[in-house]
């Protein structure tokens, strides 16, 4: 059975638990050539239900951030590591993150992004193979291999963490900054100088 069609993953059954507790299969969204592609854990219950990543009041702490850095959520492509809601909302575990691992490899390759930005510690560690302090990594860029090729990536803290921690914000926004300074839209130029 055929389990992708472009950047979409159609049918998946590798994870039972995912499988039993999932309304649908929630693919990203956004240009399929985007210069920037957010990364998040699993779609939660707004998702689930939606069928689309970040919505809910996570979604719009991001969106606002976009905003404020001069994005719409329509420039930008945002996706899972795990695309099945975990039941109760809890973190993907690491064989659920592994079975997806090769969906979310295929996206990247697909869209060629300038730039990934991770949003949490699961995508993070899941993307550089290593423990990440998302706090103290935040804006920070590194050049993981993911499917045999260096990408560029940005660690960012989650867009809940600044719903739960009001002091995350300036954190989460300067990271969203960075990651829409890190490319020149319209040229496709590099600006890691900045850094």
């Amino acid at each position: 059975m055929k389990q992708m069609d472009g950047t979409d993953v159609t049918a998946c059954e590798r994870c039972e638990e995912l499988v039993e507790s999932r309304s649908r299969i929630v693919n990203g969204t956004g240009p399929a050539d985007a210069d920037l592609l957010f990364v998040g854990e699993a779609p939660g219950a707004q998702e689930d239900k939606q069928g689309d990543p970040f919505v809910g009041r996570s979604g719009d702490v991001l969106d606002e951030a976009l905003r404020a850095a001069g994005l719409d959520r329509g420039d930008v492509r945002i996706t899972n590591c795990v695309r099945c809601r975990p039941p109760d909302n809890r973190d993907p575990r690491s064989e659920e993150l592994d079975n997806c691992r090769p969906y979310l490899e295929r996206e990247i390759d697909l869209v060629d992004p300038e730039l990934i930005v991770t949003l949490g510690k699961v995508p993070a560690q899941h993307l550089l193979g290593r423990d990440v302090g998302v706090t103290g990594e935040a804006g920070d860029v590194f050049d993981p291999d993911v499917a045999g090729q260096r990408r560029q990536l940005l660690v960012c803290v989650h867009p809940a963490a600044t719903l739960y921690d009001p002091g995350q914000k300036d954190t989460f926004v300067d990271a969203i900054v960075a990651a829409a300074e890190y490319t020149d839209e319209g040229s496709g130029q590099r600006r890691l100088g900045d850094f």
